[in-house]
């Protein structure tokens, strides 16, 4: 079943539509410049990170630091506490979390690797549930509300993959290819192919295109009246899981969870 993206403007409203809100835009934009790689920053490296004049940070700055959003120190403000209240609201609208939750797990349990679920947003993948195993395969950490880009992931291609052949088409016009390895694809007409692929073959595997050494294979995950709820991988290191084992062992544990998940959730 094809999907929309979820994207930052779910109603369609253009920048300049008479409802669109562009305070309230603004500031979940200095938001979201807060992540792994800028977890505290200066007023400059705000502005910078968000493309807004320093004036204009400041105001959205001491607004979110007046409400509770942002803290700050010297000369450096970082995101408050606060703000994980906007990622549990999401989580306890979507009950469905805690079961997701449990099936990762026990598919780190059998296989001994990192499995998550993501959902598209834009041109990204944003990590909803994640069971980590021991071992790190990144440089970065990953934890729910990650952010990777959709083009050079697992569960990213895989959700392109179920978008309408339009949708699909304007969101690759749009999409920054960035080179990450030797192996990380940029050419817009061989990822289009790999994301056919994916479709039709209802799986998508991603080889150390994100990072060297990182192999993932994801599916994507229905509910019960078969509505796309996103994407589940697992995650390995290709030095330790080959690809004979990735499609003969790990494949249908996920497509066995993916069935066992549509039948628990409504």
């Amino acid at each position: 079943m094809a999907a929309e993206p979820i994207d930052d403007n779910p109603a369609g409203l253009a920048p300049d539509h008479r409802d669109f809100v562009t305070a309230l835009a603004t500031g979940l934009q200095v938001i979201r410049a807060f992540d792994a790689e800028h977890p505290r920053m200066t007023l400059s490296e705000v502005a910078a990170q968000t493309g807004m004049n320093r004036a204009k940070a400041r105001r959205f700055l001491l607004t979110l630091h007046g409400l509770g959003y942002v803290r700050r120190q010297d000369r450096y403000f970082e995101l408050a506490p606060r703000t994980l209240q906007l990622g549990y609201a999401f989580l306890s609208a979507n009950n469905y979390q805690a079961v997701i939750r449990q099936h990762l797990e026990h598919i780190t349990e059998v296989t001994g690797e990192s499995s998550s679920m993501g959902v598209l947003q834009g041109s990204s993948v944003i990590y909803v549930a994640r069971s980590a195993a021991p071992h790190r395969l990144m440089t970065i950490a990953l934890s729910v509300g990650t952010h990777l880009p959709a083009a050079t992931t697992s569960m990213g291609r895989m959700l392109l993959a179920m978008l309408e052949p339009d949708a699909l088409s304007k969101m690759l016009r749009d999409m920054p290819l960035e080179t990450y390895t030797p192996r990380t694809v940029t050419d817009v007409d061989k990822l289009r192919a790999h994301i056919d692929e994916a479709r039709e073959q209802g799986y998508c595997v991603v080889d150390q295109e994100l990072e060297s050494g990182l192999r993932s294979l994801a599916v994507p995950v229905y509910n019960m009246h078969g509505s796309l709820l996103g994407a589940i991988n697992i995650s390995t290191n290709a030095a330790r899981v080959d690809k004979k084992t990735l499609m003969q062992r790990f494949l249908p544990l996920l497509q066995k969870t993916c069935r066992e998940i549509a039948s628990q959730v409504n």
